[in-house]
């Protein structure tokens, strides 16, 4: 199984996407323990979307496709739902 997640940023609401072929929750433990530099300095992040796929393809494409100018209003669309939920 392979997602694409979406990991908020609480000190400053920056927000990751990101691929992984781990549970998304263990993923987002692993950015709390600061395992990369931009990770330390951006921490704590809390899951707030994801998305599981068969195909490795179809699940590199999707984060690829969130990462770009239409991708990134849509990402925003998705956050923007969360934060209203909360």
């Amino acid at each position: 199984m392979y997602s694409v997640y979406f990991a908020k940023s609480e000190k400053n609401g920056k927000v990751y996407v990101g691929f992984t072929t781990k549970d998304p929750k263990i993923r987002v433990e692993e950015h709390n323990s600061g395992a990369n530099k931009w990770s330390k300095e951006n921490k704590p992040f809390v899951l707030i979307y994801y998305e599981n796929y068969v195909c490795e393809k179809d699940a590199r494409l999707r984060e690829k496709y969130f990462k770009t100018g239409i991708g990134k209003r849509v990402k925003y669309a998705i956050v923007k739902e969360f934060d209203m939920a909360q």
